[in-house]
């Protein structure tokens, strides 16, 4: 009823307006000023109204075997502490993974030995990484709100962290999949969790289920939010893009290393892990701070996946020149015939002919630790790509500095971007 009122004021006030245009321009600027703040009420209005209908419907489709609750999730939470955000935010996991449990056994039935199989599940994998983009979204959607005038309290900053650890959920179900795809052997330094015993293959439904977990996450905390459907497509458009670059990258194994080129390294960095690790955790904060303008979305996503490609490329080099113990996980890029940064300048740019040959003998067909692999990476020094990767990154430092002016010209924080850079400038794990 509420919204049919709404709709008919706006087409009412639309026909008057345009049925009196001549007499608009006999009117004071007083009169035209507050016509004009009419207008915006009524799109307001409007917009609350689409956002709302969701609020006031729920889903009758899935409201089985009992409907969401209305109630705030976050109610009982502890109080957020800003000073130490890594152990609130740590507690909000704990949170979710109690929350995710708890419904299993109405929702879907679920005999007490598979729910902690979940639990064991999500302890082993969603926990033990550095947290950069779940934290990530707390510090600049704080960022962005207060830039807005917005209050940002407890709630508000558990509401941020959920969002968060929805962002590494998903990163832990991709890393779930991408270590058996790889055959790695550690990660985050105890093994994958494929190579446990009791687990192997099981990993792959394992992963389905984080990703899903993801989805019912969101619908708990936000789906009375007039912003939950941007959500929910931000989320699913990010998992589309980061499977495409998957692909890309899988598809490596079937082309031969002539084809390795810094194209298709863009290409597979770009979609892989540039929007889910660094564009989606600042496009959380500017949902959750109303933010509907798609310049500012444009102005944010050029040094955003700017950040993600150079960060990839501090990846791949890692993985050759850094140590288990800095990186947390064996490198296997050799091994598994990446298209990386280190092999796509080495090899297209720096190699002799036959320096070419041994690479394509021995590069994907060697195992960790082999002699092959040994002097690949001996190769790799012998080229100084470590000093041609020391002159990208102060590259990509000053490309994205000069991307700063757009960005506050879309009244977006600086400081959210400065937050992102430092924490990947230079970093050595």
């Amino acid at each position: 009823m509420v919204k049919a009122v709404h709709t008919a004021l706006a087409v009412v006030g639309v026909a008057a307006l345009t049925l009196h245009f001549s007499a608009l321009r006999e009117l004071p600027v007083a009169v035209l000023a507050a016509l004009a703040c009419l207008a915006l009420l009524l799109a307001d209005l409007l917009l609350r109204d689409s956002g709302a209908s969701t609020a006031a419907t729920g889903f009758p489709a899935t409201d089985f075997p009992e409907p969401a609750s209305r109630e705030n999730p976050r109610a009982a939470y502890p109080k957020y502490e800003s000073k130490d955000d890594k152990k609130s935010f740590m507690r909000i996991c704990d949170l979710l993974v109690d929350e995710a449990i708890a419904e299993l056994p109405t929702m879907c039935e679920m005999p007490a030995s598979e729910v902690k199989w979940v639990k064991d599940m999500l302890d082993y994998n969603v926990k033990g990484g550095k947290m950069n983009r779940g934290l990530t979204v707390v510090a600049s959607g704080a960022e962005i709100l207060r830039s807005r005038g917005a209050t940002v309290d407890s709630d508000v900053l558990s509401k941020l962290a959920v969002l968060g650890w929805c962002i590494e959920w998903l990163q832990a179900w991709l890393l779930i999949a991408d270590d058996i795809m790889d055959d790695s052997e550690t990660r985050r330094g105890q093994p994958c969790w494929y190579k446990n015993p009791h687990v192997q293959k099981i990993a792959i439904n394992d992963a389905f289920l984080v990703e899903n977990l993801v989805f019912r996450t969101l619908k708990r905390h936000f789906w009375m939010e007039p912003y939950y459907g941007q959500l929910v497509d931000l989320f699913l458009v990010t998992t589309f893009q980061t499977e495409c670059g998957q692909l890309l990258d899988l598809l490596c194994m079937n082309i031969d290393v002539d084809d390795f080129s810094l194209t298709r390294w863009n290409l597979i960095v770009k979609y892989k892990t540039a929007f889910y690790s660094f564009y989606c955790p600042v496009a959380l904060g500017m949902i959750v701070a109303g933010i509907q303008d798609r310049k500012a979305y444009d102005a944010a996503r050029g040094p955003l996946i700017h950040m993600g490609i150079y960060f990839q490329a501090q990846d791949d080099y890692l993985d050759c020149f850094g140590t288990p113990e800095q990186i947390g996980k064996i490198g296997t890029d050799i091994q598994d015939k990446k298209c990386g940064w280190l092999f796509v300048h080495a090899y297209n740019e720096l190699m002799t002919p036959e320096q070419k040959k041994y690479m394509k003998d021995h590069y994907g067909k060697c195992k960790v630790n082999s002699k092959e692999e040994t002097a690949i990476k001996k190769m790799y020094a012998d080229l100084k790509l470590e000093e041609l990767y020391q002159k990208y990154e102060q590259q990509s430092y000053d490309e994205i500095m000069a991307m700063r002016p757009k960005v506050e010209e879309a009244r977006l924080p600086w400081s959210v971007f400065e937050l992102f850079l430092m924490k990947v400038y230079k970093r050595s794990k």
